[in-house]
């Protein structure tokens, strides 16, 4: 098969090993998804293999899509019915099939974050708690910590203690998963745990899928935690031709669950394992891979390899000393601008950082430089309030058994159906046994006779749409609800920006459902719903946007970049606090440092600041010690002395800095020198503020404090 010419040595190893279990230990940029591709074209080219019989899984839509398309072009319409998916994509179309087995109805809605929030309030308060003692944000994480690691309600006790807080915390997780099936719900670690219940308890089921997937490849797999372990341990016990694709020194999504045992144990688990290593890197320069190499070799948990390549030595290394965060974002936009004079593309530049918190200072100095930007894990297009307000009304026609999509739109817009009247009803829900919307239809038995009309009106008004949805495709039903419920009208006769705004939301969502039409061959609601339900942020970043990308290093795992600054190099900072007294974690954040560097196809730049105010106090913090991991013969330094001025020194510096610049006053007609624009003249300047009109770089507006000016003549 030609295609296979065209791999490396170990890639076409990987191909070509298609019987039994095979641990591909792929490094950062070494070609993966492209062994993958290969591999399924190979198993259908060459061994004969239906499509029907093969299973790839991967972690997010983007990646899902990618696979496909590349399988695509390899064998055109023989790729249709191969399963090429997320996990939970995959779990949601056995579960669509067979959920009934174990008690669920097949229109199933799957609850975002915000859904289960709602949820565990309404538990939290039915039980008599106090949402101050028990908050729903950390009883959630509680939850979703206890079903990664497939700990039901009952079990609660035995895995985290018998003591009256973990008690109470029993009680709210086994009164929220009784919630979920009487609305016939399933949140997002569900999706998995549903589909082992399935298998579990219906071996005609599992003996389908089991026989059905000859060959099942996962990618990303030092990622996969205790319930996705046991998925494909089930799927793949019956014909064994199991191919994991996984980089150990990847791992870092250990918070959320994934156990990074998983692929260090792989021989362990599965008997006569293969093992091919990738390598060969063709993302980054020499330099970029050495330092990658030096960090990450400090940790102990790890399969050995070292990442190589052919491409050049590229630039070293720059490491900027920053007076302080204002400082290190001034930096960090200087060298992007005199980057794009240059030709390249604001795109081509990636601003990471450890926690969301650190974004702030730079958005404002892009803002203030009118440099485009995206940010990446912000609020993402589905959680904005009128998207999922319009989302819930299709929930409701869907699955009226939905009671958080149906009491979060019931009033919305106001159509007199206040929290007294929801009350009655829910108390007759109770009382009676049924649902929300049942007690809604008998709605004359509890309630007054103007809120019965109120409520009437609004269960005649889903009668009538749930009719339209039978005989409109998704793009003509949205265009309903927002005809029908009044939505826009009330958005209409607000004329402020905010309001405008929600609009054009709107319009985008029928967008949305647009392609959503063009793209899927089920084009039902229940798809929409269930391809909203799973996309990520990731899967929301638009590369072909020529902007500065800000994202968090755990964010940017998957993309790369031609240049990357990683800011806020400090200890405390980056590696994280908490990480600093325990091994295990301090090792995934130095994987999560390898990570952030194997980002970087041409330029690193990594910044670290004397001083830094976080959370409204001022902290001075050591360089990582990652910084120190890097050898010094591949960085150059910029900024105050560069990465190695003592903690002693620190404080000094950045009050001797401070100092100078209250005595300096600016006066208009004065001559001064900027560090990187040379020469400029003040033309306006204030106790906080300083404009200067620069022979190279036109006119700046510098703030006092931090500008890198000195006064070179009357």
């Amino acid at each position: 098969m030609n295609l296979i010419e065209s791999l490396n040595e170990a890639q076409r190893s990987a191909v070509l090993t298609t019987e039994g279990p095979l641990l591909i230990l792929a490094g950062a940029g070494s070609g993966k998804t492209r062994v993958i591709t290969y591999r399924i074209a190979y198993l259908i080219k060459e061994k004969g293999i239906s499509p029907y019989n093969i299973l790839a899984i991967t972690f997010t839509n983007k990646a899902a899509r990618e696979m496909r398309e590349r399988v695509e072009k390899l064998l055109g319409g023989e790729a249709r019915d191969i399963w090429i998916m997320t996990f939970h994509a995959a779990c949601v179309r056995i579960l669509r099939r067979d959920i009934e087995r174990i008690g669920y109805s097949r229109n199933f809605v799957i609850y975002d974050t915000s859904d289960q929030m709602a949820l565990l309030k309404n538990c939290i308060k039915e039980l008599n708690l106090n949402e101050k003692m028990y908050e729903p944000a950390v009883i959630m994480s509680a939850i979703s910590r206890a079903k990664d690691k497939m700990i039901a309600p009952e079990d609660y006790l035995d895995a985290y203690g018998d003591d009256f807080r973990n008690r109470k915390i029993k009680d709210i997780y086994s009164l929220y998963q009784e919630k979920l099936k009487k609305n016939n719900a399933l949140d997002f670690d569900d999706i998995i745990l549903k589909t082992i219940q399935l298998f579990k308890s219906d071996p005609e089921v599992l003996d389908y899928y089991q026989r059905r997937f000859k060959y099942i490849m996962v990618d990303e797999y030092q990622d996969t935690n205790a319930a996705q372990y046991q998925f494909i341990k089930l799927l793949s016990s019956y014909h064994r031709n199991l191919c994991v694709v996984g980089d150990d020194d990847q791992s870092i999504y250990g918070w959320r669950g994934a156990d990074i045992r998983n692929i260090l144990d792989f021989e362990k688990d599965f008997e006569n394992t293969t093992v091919v290593k990738l390598e060969q890197n063709y993302r980054s320069t020499k330099q970029i891979l050495e330092a990658a190499n030096e960090v990450v070799s400090n940790n102990k948990g790890r399969k050995p390899k070292r990442l190589w390549t052919v491409n050049g030595d590229g630039m070293p290394i720059t490491v900027y000393t920053a007076v302080d965060e204002h400082d290190e974002a001034e930096y960090a936009v200087t060298r992007i601008l005199e980057g794009v004079a240059r030709g390249n593309s604001f795109g081509s530049y990636a601003i990471l950082y450890r926690t969301n918190a650190q974004s702030r200072v730079f958005e404002d100095v892009l803002n203030r430089e009118g440099i485009p930007y995206r940010m990446v894990g912000g609020l993402r297009f589905y959680d904005r309030k009128e998207i999922k307000d319009i989302i819930a009304y299709l929930r409701v026609l869907q699955n009226p058994l939905d009671d958080v999509s149906l009491r979060r739109i019931v009033n919305v817009p106001k159509r007199g159906i206040g929290e007294g009247t929801l009350s009655k009803l829910e108390e007759y829900t109770v009382h009676k046994g049924i649902s929300l919307y049942d007690a809604m239809l008998e709605c004359g038995e509890v309630l007054s006779a103007r809120a019965a009309k109120a409520v009437e009106n609004f269960v005649e008004m889903m009668t009538e749409l749930m009719a339209v949805k039978e005989v409109v495709d998704v793009t003509q039903l949205i265009e309903e609800v927002l005809e029908k419920t009044g939505y826009v009208k009330e958005l209409e006769k607000d004329e402020s920006e905010e309001a405008q705004s929600r609009i054009q939301n709107l319009r985008e969502f029928l967008t949305v459902a647009q392609e959503f039409e063009a793209q899927s061959e089920d084009k039902s609601l229940q798809a929409f719903l269930e391809n909203i339900s799973l996309v990520t942020d990731v899967d929301e970043l638009d590369e072909s946007q020529d902007a500065v990308v800000l994202m968090t290093l755990h964010g940017a795992k998957g993309l790369e970049f031609d240049n990357v600054f990683i800011v806020g190099m400090e200890e405390g900072i980056f590696p994280i606090s908490r990480a600093m007294l325990d091994e295990a974690q301090l090792e995934e954040e130095r994987r999560l440092c390898y990570v952030g560097i194997t980002r970087a196809r041409k330029k690193l730049y990594i910044t670290h600041a004397l001083q830094r105010s976080t959370y409204g106090s001022v902290s001075y913090n050591p360089v990582s010690r990652f910084v120190e991991e890097i050898p010094e013969y591949l960085v150059e330094h910029e900024g105050y002395g560069g990465g190695s001025i003592p903690r002693s020194e620190r404080k000094y510096i950045a009050a001797t800095r401070k100092s100078s610049r209250d005595s300096q006053a600016y006066i208009i007609g004065q001559k001064v020198q900027h560090a990187k624009w040379g020469i400029g003249t003040v033309i306006e300047a204030n106790e906080s503020e300083v404009v200067v009109a620069f022979d190279s770089v036109g006119t700046k507006r510098l703030a006092v404090d931090f500008a890198p000016l000195k006064i070179v003549g009357p």
